[in-house]
């Protein structure tokens, strides 16, 4: 397979941080969102950015942005379709997302969801890690997505689908399980408080 094209997905509102872009936010002299930007793009082909308003206050990032196609921020799923029709446009098989407020995410994300697809013969493959409740926890905003279902996907959520794993359960899902043993490397800023953790995590 063709190295993927990577997407961060930067679209949601962050309602709970009191709005505005909160990958911006810094950790220790770096923004979360550079963090997430340094850490898929040696993975990728290509990198580009999913998020909605004004895409010149990205300039500085030097990344295609794209927003949304579908209106009224239907949400991560929304982030991947757009994903999905830029790398049709650059004739990429695939696409990887990250979300652009979970700085510590793995560096070998890419090439182990590579694996999970091709092992467990899924079309769809998320990140996943160890939960002691659940026995294990998806991170949905993580995944590797096939081209080929774009069509598939811009349909669904015209016909109302939001919930990410509401979707790549019609198509079978397969898991790339990830380590904690040194805490949990899909730990995602939402909050002030969450910041605060981030910073304690550096």
């Amino acid at each position: 397979m063709i190295a993927p094209v990577g997407v961060i997905l930067a679209g949601g509102r962050a309602t709970r941080m009191g709005g505005g872009d909160k990958g911006r936010l810094e950790l220790l002299g770096e923004s979360i969102l550079q963090r997430a930007i340094d850490r898929l793009s040696p993975q990728v082909a290509d990198l580009a950015l999913s998020a909605n308003g004004d895409p010149t206050r990205f300039s500085d990032l030097c990344l295609t942005v794209l927003p949304d196609s579908i209106e009224g921020h239907p949400g991560p799923l929304a982030g991947v379709l757009a994903g999905l029709d830029w790398a049709a446009h650059l004739r990429a098989t695939h696409v990887v997302t990250a979300a652009a407020d979970t700085p510590f995410f793995p560096g070998d994300l890419v090439p182990q969801l590579l694996l999970a697809a091709e092992a467990q013969g899924k079309p769809i493959a998320l990140a996943a890690t160890p939960d002691p409740e659940r026995g294990i926890a998806r991170h949905p905003t993580f995944g590797l997505w096939p081209v080929a279902l774009r069509e598939d996907l811009r349909a669904a959520l015209k016909d109302g689908v939001r919930k990410v794993v509401q979707w790549t359960d019609r198509h079978g899902t397969a898991l790339a399980s990830f380590p904690i043993d040194r805490g949990d490397p899909f730990f995602n800023v939402n909050t002030p408080e969450d910041l605060d953790v981030a910073r304690g995590m550096l």
